[in-house]
């Protein structure tokens, strides 16, 4: 059975039965909106956004910390609905969804104000003895944000949260897939009290969030797939609407000869398998150089029988979100097998569970044609390549066309840094997995085929703002400067000008 599936419906608007990746088990149907009720969804933000941006950034501020407060009095309610629908282990659903939305409600709550307070600016040279700059951030009006179905919550509420509090109305399109966690985000900012119009949730298809797309918001904020991201970066283009696309990953994972092997073994196997694996940021393709190979793969593999699956009650793997996705993960190892790989743990669906489930899985001897090195795999598989030295490692992570994420192993710091520095990701992690996206204060976005732009911190959150800079004269005058009419004499002494600025000690002290 799929996780979704079209239906009949009486009407215009598509229809949509859901299962359960847990049990295959109906969770109910739902319409997927069309493009007028887009249409129609963009003009109510259009008039209840005014309002909300004259507020003072304290008082919208005050919003998320009441959201903040229904997040943790609804929890379980929270954990309940994802898990049902997605398939997380408990644990999962409580770290990622409940857990780091209270962190980033509470990050932005207490430091939005400071982050959007108007900035005085000092001018550098002589033209700061005449002029004053000061940087506004004004909202940009009505944001639409598209999330996929990997963090249902997290990943809406998180970006909702911002671009509201920068004083934005968001207009927020979930995967068809989990349509009832994300239509709970949107409950969430209701029964905190946010005003009508505000925040709304597209539930629909990929035909709504097209339409999101081409309704004419003043920015879209998408985090899917690398191939959604380039028509929703084409749509853009044409309308020279601003975009953020957070996409695929392939992250590389680097041992090093000198790293401490229980440690790595611990990384790999969280990095691979939480969220079943289902983590732009998980760690697809690990390279260990040959002096610990053999030691890093057996702890590896060790840890991997330990893992546990269950349908009921509390376990290590959960089951794979959608039957699409379960179909690539299979694909990806069945490939690898027929090229010559060695599955030392897993390679299949758990025959003992009724669900979605696929096995954590470790492969071994595989070679850097293999789709399980190439493609994103976005599942609880670990890809393990012996190469001969740190800098073949290096070489190989780098030859990806993905670059969101990847992570170095080694008890030298400082060899750490100079190898992350040289990976051609967005970001790096070093003796640790990459949990980048959990930490607000740092820059999140991929190179490459990962993405464009950054999100998070204080310039994740102006991007939901429009820096407007408003230059002063000081002092007045009659004249302004470099009024008509132009001279040979006014362009002479502006030469004499640049000569002394920059052609003299003293003037580059003042330039």
């Amino acid at each position: 059975m799929a996780n979704y599936e079209r239906v009949e419906s009486d009407g215009s608007r598509r229809r949509y039965r859901l299962s359960s990746p847990v049990s295959l088990e109906p969770l109910g149907e739902f319409e997927a909106m069309n493009a007028e009720d887009v249409a129609a969804a963009v003009k109510r933000a259009r008039k209840a956004q005014p309002a909300w941006a004259a507020r003072p950034v304290s008082e919208r501020a005050r919003y998320l910390k009441r959201v903040l407060a229904r997040v943790l009095e609804a929890q379980d309610r929270i954990i309940e609905t994802v898990v049902r629908e997605t398939g997380k282990t408990e644990t999962e659903a409580f770290a990622m969804e409940v857990f780091s939305s209270c962190d980033a409600l509470g990050y932005y709550a207490k430091r939005a104000a400071r982050f959007l307070r108007p900035e005085k600016r000092r001018i550098h040279g002589v033209m700061g003895i005449a002029k004053q700059l000061r940087v506004v951030y004004k909202p940009l009006g009505v944001v639409g944000i598209i999330v996929p179905w990997n963090g249902p919550v997290i990943l809406a509420l998180n970006q909702a949260a911002q671009a509201l509090v920068a004083g934005n109305a968001v207009l927020l399109k979930g995967s068809e897939v989990t349509p009832y966690s994300t239509a709970l985000v949107g409950e969430l900012f209701r029964e905190a009290g946010l005003p009508d119009g505000l925040l709304q949730v597209l539930m629909g298809d990929g035909e709504t969030g097209a339409a999101l797309v081409e309704a004419g918001v003043d920015k879209i904020s998408f985090t899917g797939s690398v191939a959604t991201g380039r028509r929703v970066a084409e749509a853009c283009g044409r309308s020279l609407t601003p975009v953020s696309l957070e996409l695929g990953g392939k992250d590389a994972m680097i041992v090093c000869a000198d790293a401490d092997l229980d440690r790595a073994a611990s990384g790999a196997l969280i990095g691979s398998c939480m969220n079943t694996g289902h983590y732009c940021c998980g760690t697809e393709r690990i390279y260990v150089v040959d002096a610990v190979y053999e030691a890093f793969v057996e702890k590896v593999v060790e840890g991997a029988r330990g893992l546990r699956q269950s349908d009921a009650g509390e376990s290590d793997v959960g089951a794979v979100f959608w039957d699409r996705q379960l179909e690539i993960i299979e694909s990806h190892v069945r490939d690898a097998v027929e090229r010559g790989a060695r599955v030392r743990v897993g390679g299949a669906r758990n025959p003992d569970l009724r669900g979605q489930y696929f096995q954590p899985t470790v492969v071994t001897d595989v070679t850097h044609d293999m789709q399980l090195m190439r493609e994103e795999t976005f599942g609880p598989v670990l890809a393990i390549m012996r190469v001969d030295d740190e800098e073949e490692a290096l070489r190989l992570a780098n030859d990806s066309r993905y670059g969101l994420s990847g992570n170095v192993w080694t008890r030298d710091k400082a060899r750490g840094f100079a190898l992350a520095e040289r990976i051609e990701t967005g970001g790096v992690c070093i003796n640790d997995m990459t949990l980048t996206y959990g930490v607000p204060e740092a820059p999140f976005g991929g190179v490459k085929d990962s993405g464009v732009g950054q999100v998070n911190g204080r310039d994740g959150l102006r991007g939901y703002c429009h820096a407007h800079p408003m230059l002063v004269d000081r002092f007045g005058g009659k004249q302004v400067q470099g009024a008509y009419p132009y001279t040979e004499k006014g362009l002479a002494g502006m030469k004499k000008f640049a000569k002394f600025l920059w052609g003299s000690r003293l003037g580059r002290l003042l330039s």
